[in-house]
């Protein structure tokens, strides 16, 4: 559907017992498409009567002729209306000549134009080792010793060949329509398109998962390298890379029946037998707000700067070049070698290494020097200018989706769908035939990438699933995957993140966040006035929701008298959903005092406290509630921040919500996050800020919390603290109490008036 090729069928072994013609054709109409139509028997009047369902045109010309076209026929074969079915045995040949001769007569060939055009189509090497360039011209010709050119390279044509099997005959010239391969060309790729014919879409089909080529025992994977890249010459989407942090040569790969086919090709190219892993998941970043990413190389007698315009992308967009630069500022040469070095390199992102997607990447400001600049100068300038503004920007971790149709049995239906809710996706029944049934939606890979073989098991057989790439959506385990990979941005040394400047006849090397202190251009996004340059220190992880130092700032202005002549103690802000989910960065701030700050494991303490246990065994919100009002009565003690963290990881598609209650604040994890991971999270980011102390009992986020350098709670020692400040409190005020504050007239007379008064006294009572 997507490509719009037209389609011809060829039916075959109707030579066996048992094959029924007119069944065979009611299933096709009924599973592929209701333009089935049989070419057998042409140009009578069931044929002619089973085209005229297919169109309206045709349906009034076969009402008013009796017949239809070829042309016709020719025209609906090629809009997808009508798709031939032809019927016979490979084997004895039978049918096979009719069906050659259908595709002559009802197949449409197009009018080529003068100019010339070739679309590369494969990549391929000869039992020489020669490199060959499959095309097929689509407009003018080709000679030998012509010169092919795009806007990267310029290459003459050695040889035309036209290869029938492994014999091939070498031509002078070849006209609009042929196909052939070439040699001399070393640069060309499968998909590119040469003079007026365009570059192909990306592939409908691509890989999500990557394996690790385990080599054998002796064998040099840097050796092995450079021999792989020639099967990815001819295969691009395999991304064939070596991993220097795993030291691993890993490819992309669609499932057995390719891992099969590249490990016999690998064998009988190269004579090793190699193996694979299981797979892993390829994941891809992408960012959330528009940045100006600045790249500088300036060793002694070198010289290149580059500005980048990073913009977010739709979904599935990919990546994206262009320049808006003027010719005054970087001339036009300049900026068509930049824009190629962004085309030729897989870009990193800064959460995981994963490559880069939905992303616009526009030039907008550079400059040269008219004698230390060279070509690669700006290589090294364009790929810093990348990174440093992929560290700037908002990043979003990426995982694969798979849109799937699931059919099985109707008695089924429930199991499949507690399943796939499981899996964290979503399906509906879109149609129900008997007793079969089928389900659409979609899934994370990762979570159905083996459901297959669980279908098969569970229906005996009968379901049957279909998978196919939906494209990439943010990540909803995003920070464990981050942990998983342990990628750091900084100490990437073939994608550095800073550039190299030079002062008083030496270089040096200035990291990311100041970059844009020594930058030599202005910034173009401060010359337009544009809001969305990001602050210098700016986060890079932001698929979660974490409450940022503004909102901190905030929090601190908010003291427990704040909220006194309020009807309500709740008083919630806007979630995380309600804000389209959009991620929220934080930027570091110098403190001249550092304030408190509690962070507390609500459930943790919670199942640790044996009152608050027995209360939540009946009633959890109970619970909850007894032990925030505990908390907020402690906060009036203490005068310090307190942050409770409640899980919300098993709630199906929550999103992160901050609510204050009194004088404390309320912290709802996102679906598939922990609260150990918000405190751990939370306390890594903020401990140069403010003190921290977390309160929990769980043993390994109490070795993680003081290994980043906070203060600990146990559940008990917490318990002690909170009961040992109550008792304080209430011992002064016990004491506040015994004493008799109240003022008399007599304490301001003197003793000889106090006698006087006495003796007055004295004598009234007749004393």
């Amino acid at each position: 559907h997507t490509y719009r090729i037209p389609v011809f069928l060829f039916v075959n072994k109707m030579d066996q017992n048992g094959t029924d013609k007119d069944k065979l054709m009611k299933e096709l109409k009924k599973q592929l498409d209701a333009g089935c139509i049989e070419f057998g028997q042409v140009e009578t009047e069931y044929f002619y009567d089973q085209l005229a369902m297919c169109e309206e045109i045709m349906l009034e010309t076969f009402l008013a002729t009796g017949d239809i076209e070829t042309s016709q026929i020719k025209r609906a074969v090629t809009e997808r209306k009508v798709f031939p079915c032809f019927f016979g045995s490979a084997l004895k040949l039978e049918g096979v000549e009719q069906f050659m001769q259908g595709i002559v007569k009802y197949a449409l060939i197009p009018s080529y134009p003068y100019e010339f055009g070739a679309k590369i189509f494969k990549i391929a090497r000869d039992e020489q080792g020669n490199r060959l360039t499959y095309m097929k011209l689509t407009g003018g010709r080709l000679k030998v010793k012509d010169v092919l050119t795009n806007s990267i390279w310029k290459e003459k044509v050695n040889q035309i060949r036209i290869y029938s099997g492994q014999k091939f005959e070498a031509v002078n010239e070849i006209e609009a329509g042929s196909v052939c391969s070439v040699t001399g060309l070393g640069q060309t790729r499968p998909g590119e398109g040469l003079g007026i014919e365009e570059a192909s879409d990306k592939p409908v089909l691509e890989s999500v998962l990557s394996y690790q080529i385990i080599l054998p025992e002796g064998c040099d994977p840097r050796v092995m390298l450079p021999k792989l890249r020639q099967i990815e010459e001819e295969e691009p989407e395999l991304h064939i890379v070596w991993d220097e942090q795993l030291q691993e040569i890993q490819a992309q790969i669609m499932g057995e029946v390719q891992i099969e086919i590249l490990e016999s090709l690998i064998k009988s190219r190269f004579g090793v037998k190699v193996a694979f892993d299981a797979g892993r998941i390829v994941y891809k970043e992408t960012i959330a707000n528009v940045v100006e990413g600045v790249g500088h190389f300036e060793p002694l007698r070198h010289y290149a700067e580059v500005h980048l315009l990073l913009t977010p992308g739709e979904s599935g967009s990919g990546l994206q070049f262009g320049a808006e630069c003027s010719e005054d500022i970087l001339s036009k040469s300049w900026q068509r070698l930049v824009l190629s070095h962004l085309e030729e390199k897989t870009h990193k992102g800064v959460l995981t290494g994963s490559g880069i997607t939905d992303l616009k990447i526009t030039l907008v400001s550079g400059r040269a020097h008219n004698k230390h600049t060279e070509g690669g100068d700006f290589r090294e300038a364009t790929y810093r200018a990348v990174r440093q503004g992929l560290k700037e920007a908002e990043s979003i971790l990426l995982e694969p989706v798979y849109a799937f149709e699931l059919e099985l049995p109707v008695k089924m239906v429930g199991r499949a769908m507690n399943d796939i809710e499981k899996m964290h996706g979503t399906c509906e029944i879109s149609q129900t035939n008997g007793e079969m049934a089928v389900l659409v939606g979609s899934a994370p890979v990762v979570t159905m990438r083996n459901y297959q073989q669980e279908v098969v098991a569970y229906t005996k057989g009968l379901g049957r699933l279909f998978s196919s790439l939906k494209g990439y959506e943010p990540c909803l385990n995003g920070l464990e995957v981050m942990e998983r990979f342990g990628y750091d941005s900084e100490r990437d040394l073939e994608n550095p993140t800073g550039s190299v400047f030079c002062a008083h006849g030496v270089g040096f090397l200035v990291d990311w966040d100041a970059v844009k202190d020594h930058m030599q251009v202005e910034s173009y996004l401060q010359n337009k006035g544009s809001s969305g340059e990001t602050a210098p220190n700016q986060g890079s992880y932001t698929e979660e929701r974490w409450i940022s130092l503004d909102e901190i700032d905030q929090i601190i202005k908010n003291t427990f008298y704040a909220n006194q002549g309020k009807k309500s103690a709740w008083k919630r802000r806007k979630t995380a959903l309600e804000s389209h989910y959009e991620p929220v960065t934080y930027v570091s701030r110098e403190k001249e005092s550092k304030e408190e700050y509690l962070l507390v494991d609500g459930y943790n303490i919670i199942y640790d406290w044996p009152e608050l246990k027995e209360l939540a065994d009946d009633n959890l919100d109970g619970a909850r509630m007894k032990l925030l009002d505990t908390l907020s009565n402690y906060q009036g003690i203490r005068k310090c921040q307190i942050i409770v963290v409640f899980d919300a990881y098993r709630v199906q598609r929550h999103f992160e919500e901050v609510i204050d209650y009194y004088n404390i604040h309320l912290v709802y994890t996102r679906e598939a996050q922990t609260a150990d991971q918000y405190i751990e999270r939370f306390a890594h980011d903020n401990q140069k800020q403010y003190n921290i102390t977390v309160a929990t009992s769980d043993g390994l986020q109490q070795i993680i919390i003081r290994g980043a350098g906070c203060a600990l709670l146990s559940a008990r020692e917490l318990k002690v603290e909170i009961d040992g400040a109550n008792e304080r409190i209430k011992q002064e005020y016990q004491e506040l109490k015994g004493i008799d504050r109240r003022n008399y007239l007599e304490d301001a007379l003197s003793p000889v008036a106090k006698q006087q008064v006495k003796e007055i006294v004295n004598k009234e009572n007749g004393q």
